[in-house]
């Protein structure tokens, strides 16, 4: 294989990161949830007032894969941190250190931008990926229960607040 890179999204990638969701969402059983669009993506990503980054990893500049990433707050350090929405490489660039690239290039922005943290999820049953992400010296936060309030209930639950 030839050497891979790393750069940062650029307007004209949306197209390249849905399907990279969409692959990722169909590898995790999920890709009847996923609704996002180009210009859902091209709003969050490159408007004024964008909310997420990504960076995409190409060889031969061919996209191979793809990080989509956030900053967040902690309360507790007092600054920001970066939390790692969603990592995918292609199945076939897959063991090439790809992902550990994506991973350290993110961890050199949260060390440029003094971040105290750098987080993300992995599905219990992705032995692969949990495999990476010790492997590099991450920790589970076994104490932790995700929540989650979307669709319906959060309209639901919105809405009871106004009585």
């Amino acid at each position: 294989m030839d050497a891979f890179s790393i750069r940062e999204a650029v307007p004209g990638d949306e197209g390249a990161i849905l399907g990279f969701i969409r692959e990722l969402a169909e590898y995790e059983k999920l890709l009847d949830d996923v609704v996002a669009t180009e210009a859902d993506l091209n709003q969050a990503l490159f408007e004024e007032g964008a909310v997420a980054y990504s960076l995409i990893a190409e060889v031969d500049g061919l996209p191979v894969a793809f990080a989509l990433y956030f900053f967040n707050f902690s309360t507790f350090a007092g600054r920001k941190g970066i939390y790692l929405e969603d990592v995918y490489v292609k199945p076939e660039y897959r063991g090439k250190g790809i992902v550990s690239a994506l991973l350290r290039k993110l961890a050199q922005i949260a060390v440029a931008e003094e971040c105290a943290r750098f987080e993300w999820s992995a599905l219990d049953w992705n032995q692969p990926a949990i495999d990476v992400y010790t492997g590099i010296g991450a920790k589970p936060m076994d104490e932790w229960t995700v929540f989650r309030l979307d669709g319906e209930a959060l309209r639901k639950f919105a809405e009871f607040g106004k009585s």
